[in-house]
């Protein structure tokens, strides 16, 4: 009875210090947004640009994961016990899938053609701890990533425009919200004979 009620103090203090430090990361949050200009305009790339960086410093500021760094952990915490490629490259393209990424390079298709080929060469399914077979394996990577153009020391630049894309979206997302409030809005009597305003003239700080 003492331990399951030590026990139960703990987890009322676990989950006290969670609450505390979500609600540091959320005022944290709200003073940067407070601070920032944010210009409702998905199709100028200088407002995209603009909110991308206010993204990134509320993410400095209050420890907050990238995007790029989600989608890392999550290939990390799912393919962690995963034994063979293909249910590794196949578990790969069903994340890119639930993150609504597009593989526009058909680099997938490429990857699955390449394991295709090693485990044709080896004549077994291809493990991980297979490190003979997983050099084959990089080594076709490697000649793919070179066909596509893609290079390790870009990686940061594809990170940057992944960031753009998504701030896009969440944009585009704030848009259709506040047309749809003012829209709301103007159907009130008191607000019918007003014009509605420009989404990009809206200052999201005197909203919070």
């Amino acid at each position: 009875m003492i331990l399951s009620t030590n026990l139960a103090d703990a987890d009322i203090v676990m989950l006290k210090n969670i609450f505390l430090e979500v609600k540091k990361k959320f005022e944290t949050a709200m003073g940067i947004l407070r601070k920032e200009k944010i210009t409702i305009d998905p199709d100028d790339p200088a407002a995209v640009a603009q909110y991308a960086s206010v993204m990134k410093k509320i993410r400095e500021k209050a420890d907050l994961l990238s995007e790029s760094q989600r989608i890392q952990y999550t290939i990390q915490t799912r393919t962690a016990e995963i034994q063979d490629a293909r249910t590794y490259l196949l578990t790969l393209k069903e994340i890119r899938i639930k993150r609504g990424l597009s593989d526009e390079l058909g680099a997938e298709a490429m990857m699955m053609d390449a394991l295709e080929k090693v485990e044709k060469e080896i004549k077994k399914p291809l493990m991980r701890n297979d490190k003979k077979g997983m050099t084959l394996l990089v080594a076709e990577f490697d000649k793919i990533n070179k066909k596509l153009g893609i290079r390790k020391e870009d990686l940061p630049k594809y990170e940057e425009q992944l960031e753009l894309k998504i701030s896009k979206a969440q944009l585009e997302e704030l848009k259709k919200d506040a047309l749809e409030a003012m829209e709301t809005q103007k159907k009130r009597e008191e607000f019918k004979d007003e014009p509605m305003a420009d989404v990009k003239s809206l200052d999201i700080r005197n909203f919070i």
